[in-house]
């Protein structure tokens, strides 16, 4: 089953499907294009407000809550979110070095050391627990569940983004 949506104006038939190489197809009007997902805020809604987006970053469609979409879909953006849901723990930064507008960090997670980037103007948004969140360029989620409770030298490198 398809859902109908407003885009531009105009009604249109959106169907969600997923390729087994984990990629997610929007077929618009009988029209299959490759999206990823992006979640929109609020944070606190993470499975509502998913922008699909094509491969020149443009939004391809909005789905507001997937419960409205048909079984196949719902399952196919289920899958998305899961995969997009992969959050890494931070545990300790070891640094934060900003070069021409990307900001270069070094942490070590639950996983281990992670090195990542973040554009300059992008600044770790402040969760209502207290903690801070921040996207890489690439999408990927960093957690910073305590920033606070964090060691020395983590909380020296932080103190311009937390209060």
């Amino acid at each position: 089953m398809a859902q109908s949506l407003e885009l531009e104006g105009e009604t249109t038939q959106l169907e969600l499907k997923g390729a087994g190489d984990g990629r997610l197809f929007a077929i618009v009007d009988g029209v299959a294009v490759p999206v990823r997902l992006r979640q929109c805020f609020p944070w606190s809604e993470p499975h509502r407000h998913l922008s699909l987006r094509d491969e020149d970053d443009e939004e391809v469609a909005l789905v507001e809550d997937p419960a409205t979409l048909g079984e196949e879909s719902r399952r196919a953006i289920e899958h998305a979110l899961a995969e997009a849901g992969f959050v890494l723990q931070v545990m300790r930064v070891v640094s934060i070095e900003e070069e021409v507008e990307i900001r270069q960090w070094k942490v070590e997670t639950r996983h281990g050391p992670r090195s990542f980037q973040t554009h300059l103007d992008d600044w770790p948004r402040v969760l209502p627990m207290g903690g801070l969140l921040i996207r890489d360029v690439g999408g990927d989620l960093y957690l910073l569940a305590a920033p606070g409770e964090m060691d020395r030298r983590s909380k020296e490198l932080l103190w311009a983004f937390v209060d």
